[in-house]
């Protein structure tokens, strides 16, 4: 895993977990990606270092504005990539497993490219229904 990738990955974890979460906490990114407490610690000092995150004094972790663009911008790509390639035929947990590689690596036009025929398409076949 790329050191940018594991970042993403970090960001878009505390973004869902937020969702769900009335706070946030290193065990609970732990218990969502199944790593160990330590390797959760060294990546949110990381993360506070770069400004993407910020840790309260109980712990809470909290998305800066940065950390919430990156997070955001992640997450809209694995959804996006991971409903396209199930539309495409491919078994769900395969589609999400590739959609969370793919989220990455891809670049800005190539996705804006994939979105803008995603959303024709969807809007064509709401308009069959």
């Amino acid at each position: 895993m790329h050191k940018n990738e594991s970042s993403e990955n970090y960001l878009e974890t505390i973004l869902m977990l937020s969702r769900k979460l009335p706070v946030v906490r290193s065990v609970d990114i732990a218990n969502e990606l199944g790593f160990k407490k330590s390797s959760v610690s060294v990546a949110m000092k990381n993360l506070r270092e770069k400004k993407h995150i910020t840790v309260t004094d109980a712990g809470f972790i909290y998305l800066t504005e940065s950390g919430k663009e990156i997070a955001e911008m992640i997450y809209e790509r694995h959804e996006l990539l991971s409903k396209w390639l199930i539309h495409l035929g491919v078994p769900e947990e395969i589609a999400t497993e590739d959609a969370c590689r793919m989220e990455h690596d891809i670049s800005k036009e190539s996705f804006a490219a994939i979105k803008k025929v995603i959303l024709a398409y969807e809007n064509i076949e709401a308009k069959r229904s």
